[in-house]
């Protein structure tokens, strides 16, 4: 999908970038190809080319942190598929005062979780990053990115997709756990109330059944995104080539 995307050339919105699919020009290559595209001046088509030549490049480095200035944060999706082989999904559990407690750091083969007391050291987060080239969350960009910047000054340098926008786009409202039920994902039946209380219990206990729960409720967390992942971006591709059809029938009926 990241090679269908002209959004990553500057100043080139969906409408325009819709104008060009309309002309026949699906992908980079076809851009590349194309001696004039309408719309577009000779000089600024020639700043166009570089444009892709550099992020063809970039892909084939996979260098992902490339795309975070190129790509709108609405846009990012469509690095998912070029991507997911390196990706990992994240989630942050905090206390009731917003300190964070637990953060669970997946691939969804192998989780990683650092907790508050034990682990969780901005290095050895930053380290678990690296790994990656491109980082997954549930309304991360509102609460688990701002919390990470907060409490460690952590900036996160590969591309971020935000699944909460994402899934109002398509029609999922509400929090994970509502999403999880539209979609049919089915969690144990003991991780269910609010992980706050856990680490509370935890805390004031010492009691380590319930942060047992508390690692299990978060690991479940970040497991279930990667399914979520898989259904956004099935649909936002199934959208996007129908409307590449549709732009190809246009060029067809102009044409005949």
């Amino acid at each position: 999908m990241i090679k269908k995307s002209f959004v990553i050339l500057e100043k080139v919105s969906r409408k325009k970038e819709q104008s060009i699919w309309q002309q026949g020009i699906r992908e980079w290559s076809d851009f590349l190809r194309a001696k004039q595209v309408k719309g577009i001046s000779r000089e600024k088509k020639w700043h166009y080319d570089r444009q892709l030549w550099d992020a063809l490049k970039k892909l084939q480095e996979e260098d992902s942190a490339y795309f975070v200035s190129q790509l709108p944060a609405k846009e990012m999706w469509r690095l998912y598929e070029y991507f997911n082989e390196r990706c990992c999904f994240l989630d942050v559990e905090t206390d009731s005062s917003g300190r964070i407690t637990v953060v669970g750091i997946s691939d969804y083969f192998s989780t990683q979780q650092f907790v508050f007391g034990v682990n969780l050291e901005k290095n050895l987060l930053e380290a678990e990053l690296r790994k990656y080239k491109i980082l997954v969350t549930f309304n991360g960009a509102s609460f688990d990115l701002p919390k990470l910047k907060k409490q460690f000054g952590m900036e996160i340098g590969i591309p971020h997709i935000d699944l909460k926008p994402l899934c109002v786009k398509l029609g999922l409202v509400g929090g994970l756990k509502e999403v999880e039920k539209v979609l049919n994902l089915k969690r144990p039946a003991h991780l269910v109330g609010n992980p706050v209380d856990l680490w509370k219990a935890f805390h004031a206990s010492g009691d380590r059944e319930y942060l047992e729960l508390l690692l299990e409720y978060n690991r479940e967390d970040i497991e279930n995104l990667k399914a979520v992942m898989e259904w956004c971006y099935k649909d936002m591709k199934n959208k996007t080539i129908t409307l590449l059809s549709k732009d190809l029938s246009v060029q067809k009926q102009e044409l005949s």
